[in-house]
């Protein structure tokens, strides 16, 4: 068994399904603050600023409002991407040892890779959604906007833990 602060620090090179991810997420969250920059003077002063569970708008803001998306998802990005790094901080089982440390650290890294491109393109749909309600283009998701963020942010977890759990 390793001690938590003697964990091995291994240089594990990005892989293609990691790398596919982050052009993902990454390809959304410049393309809604590109959106936003293009529309930005042909929207309304108030925009959709929350949204109930059916996806229907409940309250309307400052179109300054759509800031927060672009400096949340930057955050996020930013410090998930510190945390990737260190796959070694993460929290793992007891059975964490040398022989093992490598796939436990390979699996921990790609499921916060997937969640934090999960959270990008997140931001980027609720910033879409947000400017075509108020352009007047409607609703891109709707009453499927819930579903599809609970299923898109649950299943890369799930999977990862079945993936853990086969880890010997």
């Amino acid at each position: 068994m390793v001690n938590s602060w003697e964990k091995p620090k291994i240089q594990i090179p990005k892989t293609k399904s990691e790398w596919a991810w982050d052009i993902t997420g990454y390809t959304f969250y410049m393309g809604s603050i590109l959106l936003l920059v293009f529309v930005w003077n042909t929207l309304p002063e108030e925009v959709p600023a929350h949204y109930n569970a059916a996806g229907e708008v409940t309250r309307w803001g400052s179109k300054y409002e759509l800031f927060i998306l672009p400096i949340v998802g930057a955050f996020t990005a930013i410090v998930m991407t510190v945390f990737e790094r260190f796959p070694e901080i993460h929290n793992y089982p007891k059975r964490l040892n040398e022989s093992n440390a490598k796939e436990f650290y390979l699996n921990s890294r790609k499921l916060l890779n997937q969640v934090k491109n999960i959270c990008l393109i997140i931001f980027a749909l609720i910033l879409f959604e947000s400017v075509s309600i108020a352009i007047g283009w409607g609703s891109l998701l709707g009453i499927w906007f819930l579903p599809i963020v609970i299923a898109g942010t649950c299943f890369p977890i799930v999977t990862g833990l079945i993936r853990q759990r086969k880890i010997r």
